[in-house]
């Protein structure tokens, strides 16, 4: 890997970033809370100060186009990590611990929604701003958003962009990987737009619905309200987020197609689109049905909160029209399987993705074929198309060390909280960027009150989980870390 390719890399989306740190500023205005204007201007100085000595260090080299695709991978890792140091500057000046800094930063870019928050009333609109604005950057990517707006990386972002979104199939809609980040960003932003017009209608408060529609549209889950989106109170508001949250879990690049060519067909003839509404569909009918003879709510409420529930956590947002910590087993074990489901490859929300699952069980569906009948030649095909025999491999490792790092990260909470809940829930609730749990760290609780070493496991877990592992799986391998000047 070449040193200085990386350094200029890394200094552009830092110095951009720290351009990024100054929007709070124009909301500290506003609000006349003139107190929250040092925190970012700060911390935005300090983001550009180091992103100008990359570039320094880098002789400011503009030439990006041999990126490989180690440096690729390095470069977003890097990328995430920093950001998130970058992001978390500002919670230092609200009391918050350099480790809780770091925690509530990595959870909101990463578009996990898990808080160390015990006490909202501490703290100004202006920190809560920058808490749901940190998720909406997350959601689509930070580096595909600096692949869109920088020309610098019109060309070598192509190894940046499938490096931040390694999914089983690379998504272009364009013959361009500017151009199509561009797109993915059009599709972001008009839907963000849209969502902050229908919550303000329904009578939500409009700093609210811009801080709610940030965490929407990126499935992060960064609510102003402590009580989340029960604190509203406004069943309005929860039909709207639901279906935008629908939106946040499907893969933007399919709504981009969809868009331009106007044909519900294309989302129908989807076969990950398909499943992943079937799912929805099937598991808040079983919900709605729980809750509705179980619980003192109506029909409508039972079918509403279900819905809402089921969408929040398969799509990996983690919001809550209630508090679903409360309900009976099985409710919660519904809600739990869909945690190790996902969004749809593509999308803002995170986990293991629905085209995952899909390519798995015509895997299983295959060898179940090979038994009977060993010597027939059996392919697998998504949307009519073959997956070749790499990406079933890659899946089939991703779904191993995705089991392997679950259950390591499991195991170690537990032990060090004494306390199995917290371990199996609140590693897959960090590793699959959904936020909250259940116990004390479900959506009203926190995850302040853990000790310092599980906080810093489950930051590894949300940073692991958003890059979808697949960069921290080449850097196992000693050739990785071969640098060159």
């Amino acid at each position: 890997m070449k040193v200085s390719v990386i350094s200029n890399a890394l200094g552009l989306v830092l110095s951009a970033f720290g351009v990024i740190l100054f929007s709070p500023v124009i909301v500290a205005v506003f609000e006349s809370e003139y107190s929250a204007i040092l925190p970012f201007i700060t911390a935005a100085t300090i983001s550009i100060s180091i992103g100008m000595f990359l570039r320094w260090y880098g002789g400011f080299s503009k030439n990006f186009d041999t990126v490989k695709k180690t440096e690729g991978l390095f470069i977003v890792t890097l990328a995430w990590c920093l950001t998130g140091i970058m992001g978390g500057i500002p919670y230092l000046f609200f009391g918050l611990s350099p480790l809780d800094a770091l925690f509530e930063s990595v959870s909101g870019t990463t578009t996990t929604g898990a808080t160390i928050l015990t006490d909202f009333s501490l703290y100004p609109k202006t920190f809560f701003f920058w808490r749901s604005l940190t998720q909406w950057l997350g959601g689509m990517g930070i580096i595909v958003l600096f692949v869109a707006i920088l020309p610098q990386f019109a060309v070598a972002g192509r190894q940046m962009f499938i490096a931040e979104a390694p999914g089983p199939t690379e998504e272009k809609v364009t013959p361009r990987i500017a151009h199509t980040a561009k797109a993915l960003w059009l599709v972001y932003l008009v839907l963000t737009i849209l969502e902050i017009i229908a919550l303000s209608l329904s009578g939500m408060d409009v700093f609210d619905a811009f801080c709610n529609t940030f965490s929407t549209m990126a499935a992060g889950g960064f609510s102003p309200n402590p009580l989340s989106i029960m604190g509203y109170n406004n069943p309005a508001a929860t039909w709207i987020i639901t279906a935008f949250m629908i939106l946040a879990g499907s893969n933007f690049a399919l709504q981009y197609r969809f868009i331009i060519r106007r044909k519900i067909s294309v989302l129908l003839k989807n076969e990950e689109f398909r499943l992943y509404c079937s799912i929805i569909g099937i598991a808040s009918l079983i919900l709605a049905i729980i809750l509705f003879f179980n619980t003192h709510s109506s029909f409508s409420s039972s079918v509403r909160d279900g819905l809402f529930q089921v969408t929040s956590i398969i799509t990996t947002t983690g919001f809550s029209s209630v508090d679903f910590a409360l309900w009976i087993i099985p409710a919660q074990v519904i809600l739990f399987t869909m945690m190790l489901a996902g969004g749809c490859a593509g999308s803002a929300g995170g986990g293991v993705k629905i085209v995952r699952l899909l390519v798995c069980f015509k895997y299983l569906k295959k060898e179940i074929v090979k038994i009977i009948h060993p010597n027939a030649v059996v392919q697998i095909k998504l949307d009519r198309n073959t997956v070749s025999e790499d990406v079933q491999r890659q899946i089939l490792v991703f779904f191993l060390f995705y089991l392997c790092l679950m259950t390591l990260s499991a195991i170690l909470v537990t032990m060090l909280e004494h306390n199995g809940l917290i371990g199996l829930v609140g590693t897959a609730a960090t590793i699959g960027n959904i936020g909250p749990g259940f116990g004390e760290i479900g959506p009203m609780g926190t995850f302040g009150n853990l000790s310092s070493p599980t906080k810093i496991i489950f930051i590894v877990n949300m940073l692991v989980g958003r890059l979808e592992l697949i960069p921290f799986l080449a850097m196992l391998h000693p050739d990785f870390w071969h640098f060159r000047k």
